[in-house]
């Protein structure tokens, strides 16, 4: 119970929110979420840090990136998530940030420079 307690915890925090609902669709470097969510690196960072902390995310260098994506061990957890993303119609925020999804490449080339 006190993971599942954990896990709304989670859930609670808006940017956190934001970041599994974009991680659910696909692996993701900090300057793409920080352009795709308009938040500052710092911010999208420690937000990453403590999902990644908690076991929820994991992160993999691809040369000089490190891309995050979900490791959700309990079906119950992507089963929570999978139902936000069936009802993204109702989440202005983050409709929004899946919409900006195919802008992931451009946000990336920006860290390049």
């Amino acid at each position: 119970m006190n993971s599942l307690t954990e896990f709304f915890k989670l859930l609670s925090d808006e940017t956190r929110l934001r970041i599994l609902i974009l991680l659910y669709h696909k692996k993701l470097c900090v300057c793409e979420l920080q352009g795709i969510m308009e938040e500052s690196q710092p911010k999208v960072s420690k937000h990453l840090a403590k999902l990644r902390d908690l076991g929820i995310v994991q992160d993999e260098r691809q040369e000089q990136f490190i891309f995050y994506y979900l490791n959700l061990q309990e079906n119950i957890y992507r089963s929570i998530l999978k139902n936000i993303v069936d009802n993204i119609e109702n989440y202005e925020v983050l409709k929004k940030d899946v919409n900006k999804l195919s802008d992931a490449e451009k946000f990336l080339q920006l860290c390049k420079k």
